[in-house]
Parts: structure tokens; C-alpha cells; sequence
């Protein structure tokens, strides 16, 4: 009796540990199993990520690229256009000054606009002249003698401080009035002047 009472409790015994043992090995397969399912997601997500994070850094490095590249264009068009204002300046701005430091080629360029404001002569006009007043004295005695007759215009001269070279000349009425400064002359000539700079400089461009 004893002996089967012992048997009895044996088996009992190894079937609780047996369903301990499979309960535990199925605890750990699952645990196994989700761990792996949790590494998966993990190494998936860490490869989005990376993934993410190169295509941002491409694309920053190809704005950066984009910004450098216009930043060194712009730079050295700077450069080139200093360097062609400089040689402009240099060949036309002394040589204006000059000229119209020159009271005769003053009174040429004078001349010439009066003469040519009405090509067909065929009426007088009244024209008015606007001089620097430091040449109100020799200006208005050369024009005095030359108005009327040589020019088939009557001249009204007036001078002011404001003109510091060239000057101004229109209808007698006030309506409007043309420059010819040295700024005016100087600006013309560098427009003509800048294209063909850029032309001898860097050819091609």
C-alpha cells in the first residue's frame, strides 16, 4: 500500500514538473518569439531612420551645393563687373572733366545743340541756356555776339551754382529742358563703353 501510495505521489510529481517544464519551455519559445519580432521592428525602424537621415543629408548637401555654386557665380560677377566699372571710369572720367573744363568745347557742344534744335532754320526760335555761374562772364559775351546772327536763334542765358560742368538748354517758355552735364556725357559713354569692356575683358560671355 505504501508502495503505490509512493508511486502515486512519483507521478504526480513528474507530471507536475513535466507541465512545469513544457509550460516553461512554451513561456520561453514565446518570449523568444517576441523578442525576435521586437528585434525585427527595431532593425527595421533603425534602417527607416538611417534611411531618412541620408536622404535629409542629401538633400542639404545638394542645397548647400546649389547656394555655393550661385554664391561663387554672383561673387565672381561682382568681381568682373568692379573691375570693368573701375577700367571705365579710369578711361572716361578724367577725360570728361577735361573737356568741360575747356570753355571752347563748351561752347562748341553749345553750338552745335542750338544750331541743330531747328536743322531747317526756318524760323527764329527762342532758346534757353543754363551755365555754371563761374562762367557767366565769358560765356555771356561770346553768345551775345553770336545769337542772333550765326545761331538764327534768340538765346536767353541764365547761370546758377547748382551747374557745377556742362549745362542746360531748352525752350525759352521753360517747358522742359535737356542736360548735358559731365554725369550726362559720362554715363553715356560708360553705357557705350561697358558692353564693349566686358567684350574685350571676357570674351564670350
Amino acid at each position: 500500500m505504501e508502495n503505490k501510495l509512493q508511486e502515486l505521489t512519483q507521478k504526480l510529481y513528474n507530471e507536475g514538473v513535466e507541465k512545469a517544464n513544457a509550460e516553461a519551455e512554451k513561456i520561453l519559445a514565446e518570449a523568444k518569439s517576441e523578442a525576435g519580432k521586437i528585434k525585427q521592428e527595431a532593425e527595421k525602424e533603425a534602417k527607416e531612420i538611417i534611411a531618412s537621415a541620408e536622404q535629409k543629408s542629401a538633400e542639404i548637401k545638394k542645397n548647400v551645393d546649389a547656394e555655393l555654386n550661385l554664391a561663387a557665380k554672383q561673387a565672381v560677377r561682382t568681381t568682373k563687373q568692379k573691375i570693368t566699372d573701375m577700367i571705365v571710369s579710369k578711361v572716361i572720367d578724367e577725360p570728361v572733366k577735361k573737356a568741360f573744363d575747356d570753355e571752347k568745347f563748351v561752347k562748341e557742344v553749345i553750338e552745335s545743340v542750338v544750331k541743330n534744335w531747328n536743322p531747317q532754320k526756318s524760323e527764329t526760335i527762342d532758346l534757353s541756356v543754363l551755365l555754371p555761374a563761374d562762367l557767366e562772364k565769358e560765356f555771356s559775351k561770346y553768345f551775345a555776339a553770336k545769337s542772333g546772327k550765326e545761331l538764327n536763334t534768340n538765346l536767353e542765358l541764365s547761370f546758377s551754382d547748382t551747374i557745377k560742368g556742362g549745362f542746360k538748354v531748352g525752350p525759352a517758355d521753360g517747358s522742359y529742358k535737356i542736360s548735358f552735364s559731365e554725369e550726362d556725357f559720362e554715363n553715356f559713354f560708360k553705357s557705350y563703353l561697358r558692353p564693349k569692356t566686358i567684350e574685350m575683358l571676357y570674351p564670350g560671355e
